[in-house]
């Protein structure tokens, strides 16, 4: 790629980021405009908002590289990613819009009148935000350590003082305009580049990648190895190579590469010739693709595929609704029935975009096989324009991608800082007006910034799925039976959310640490909603069930205010019993 090219795409994205966040500035005025644009975003506006926030860097990047590496299989991701929002639909959207709750945290204590679940929720709420937060930063810094060279942590930083600009400029309203903008540059970014990377395919007599067995090389291809890494070589192959090779110093001749292991040095090149099998890599595919715990598909062959596909169908069907981000865009809808309409059109906007991530996986794997053996298959998006169409046509589509590359980490970032700081406001730095609350952005994205530069090498959606799994666990739980339920208690809720939540996050965490690495113990921790899911219900019915006599006695009211149809087109600003007010102050 053109670096030149790709970092005018970047800043032209991030400097169009920044002036709609000043715009913000000027039109938010009070807590309300801050938190939930004063309730006034409309559906079609809200719809493309939603969209451009939820596609994030694993999307964008990430499944392209999954589709790269395992196959037909990863297609899972977008379906599930998609699916969720059906589940939204049909059982939170215009319940959770009639709450009138800036936050998790809002409903959770007005449905049940307790300042525990408030906190609890709070804390999780954060967690979420923050892992959801560290592939964003990732994405960004593998990103522009291709345009730049500079290091990954590095390109982390940047985002994050961009993205704290933005929310503490405008807050919701800056973000909504961003949000939007992004989506449509991110799906233009993807459909444009697509036409032509077709018409090269076919020009190219339309080759069909193998999925059985290793890709070989479609072309002779030089590969560029910035980090050391140990090749394992399974048909003798003939190289030119310059560098340290086994210990011993290449300088651009032709040699042998036997079969077994040998141990590449950094800096190096490679130049394989067309035909040849790509070798094994210790950073492929298994910790370079988006997901760790993919190889659990079946595409993989994992032994307990089955039972892994499930566990990610649980995590993204039920974990979408309770992700904080994507939820308190619901907030900023005029009412219940401008909810459900914004989320069928994001029904739509979605499958538009995931009808086109899977084409770029799929030509990675004939032309940019390399990225298996290097481990950067998230980058199979931004090199295809330049190995398949080249020559400036080539370098301006790669810029067009790398600026929807932007958008996607900027976008989620964005949304996922104006949650965390949301919660970190009222409950943390409490009734401090809004000018206080900007502050609240600080904090909110400098954690994840610091520990991204600290685990550079955390795969992306490994700690996407560790937030869909905490997300199905506990507030799926919490808004399904909060909404639905009028036996629900605030034991009952904190059970659930200590049991379910609790419990997925011990799950991955011991599976990212190494605790367990083959057999039933791996799958079970690695894929844990298939039992943590089902341990938050149980918890939360079981719990509510012995303690009958908790049950806050405005439940009725709350009920009736989170189903009945609205009387006319808005609402009164004040939450429901139990909620805050637009000042943070309880009522």
């Amino acid at each position: 790629m053109n670096q030149t090219y790709g970092v005018v795409g970047v800043t032209a994205v991030v400097l169009a980021t920044v002036l709609v966040g000043a715009l913000g500035l000027r039109v938010s005025r009070t807590t309300s405009d801050f938190h939930v644009a004063s309730r006034t975003v409309a559906p079609h506006l809200n719809a493309s908002a939603v969209s451009g926030e939820y596609l994030s860097a694993a999307s964008f990047l990430g499944v392209a590289g999954l589709v790269l590496a395992q196959g037909a299989g990863m297609l899972w991701f977008p379906v599930g990613y998609t699916a969720g929002f059906l589940v939204l639909l049909v059982f939170v959207a215009a319940p959770l819009r009639r709450s009138g709750a800036y936050t998790l945290p809002d409903f959770a204590e007005a449905r049940l009148e307790s300042r525990a679940v408030r906190r609890t929720a709070g804390v999780l709420v954060v967690g979420i935000g923050w892992l959801y937060l560290l592939p964003q930063l990732r994405g960004a810094g593998l990103t522009l350590r291709l345009l730049t060279g500079v290091p990954g942590w590095l390109g982390g930083l940047v985002v994050a003082a961009v993205v704290t600009a933005a929310v503490a400029a405008g807050g919701m309203r800056s973000v909504t305009l961003v949000q939007a903008f992004q989506y449509w540059l991110k799906l233009a970014a993807l459909l444009v580049p697509a036409a032509f990377l077709l018409l090269a395919w076919r020009a190219d007599h339309a080759p069909v990648p193998a999925w059985d067995e290793r890709p070989v090389f479609h072309r002779a291809t030089t590969v560029r190895v910035d980090r050391p890494l140990t090749l394992t070589v399974r048909e003798p192959v003939r190289v030119t190579a310059s560098g340290m090779v086994d210990g011993v110093a290449a300088h651009g001749g032709s040699l042998n590469l036997a079969e077994g292991r040998h141990r590449i040095g950094a800096p190096a090149t490679l130049r394989f010739p067309a035909g040849a099998r790509v070798p094994l890599s210790d950073r492929s595919p298994r910790r370079t693709t988006p997901s760790e715990g993919a190889r659990a598909l079946p595409s993989s062959g994992e032994t307990h595929s089955l039972y892994a596909t499930y566990g990610l169908v649980l995590a993204t069907f039920l974990g979408t609704m309770g992700l904080p981000h994507v939820v308190v865009r619901f907030y900023t809808n005029p009412d219940g029935r401008a909810a459900r309409r914004t989320t069928v059109i994001v029904l739509g906007l979605l499958g538009a975009f995931y009808v086109l991530v899977p084409l770029y996986g799929v030509l990675g794997r004939l032309y940019a096989p390399d990225l298996l053996l290097t481990g950067d298959t998230d980058a199979a998006v931004l090199v295809l324009p330049q190995r398949l169409v080249g020559g400036v046509t080539g370098d301006l589509l790669g810029a067009l991608v790398a600026g929807g590359a932007c958008a996607a980490f900027l976008s989620t970032a964005c949304g996922l800082t104006l949650s965390v700081a949301g919660v970190l406001a009222q409950d943390v730095l409490p009734a401090l007006g809004v000018r206080q609350t900007r502050f609240a952005a600080l904090p909110a994205v400098a954690v994840p910034a610091a520990a991204g530069a600290v685990a550079g090498d955390l795969p992306a959606a490994d700690a996407v799925g560790l937030a869909f799994a905490v997300s199905a666990s506990s507030f799926c739980p919490l808004l399904v039976l909060g909404i639905w339920w009028r036996g629900l208690t605030a034991p009952g809720a904190l059970a659930g959310l200590v049991l379910g939540g609790g419990s997925a996050l011990a799950a991955v965490t011991l599976t990212l640490a190494g605790g367990a690495r083959s057999g039933w113990p791996h799958t079970l921790l690695a894929w844990p909603a298939v039992w943590s899911v089902p341990l938050g219900f149980a918890a939360m019915v079981l719990t509510s069930l012995a303690t009958r006599d908790r049950v806050p006695p405005g439940t009725a009211a709350t009920l009736a205010r989170l189903h009945l149809p609205e009387p006319g087109p808005t609402l009164p600003e004040e939450p429901m019993r139990g909620g805050r007010t637009s000042a943070g102050r309880r009522p």
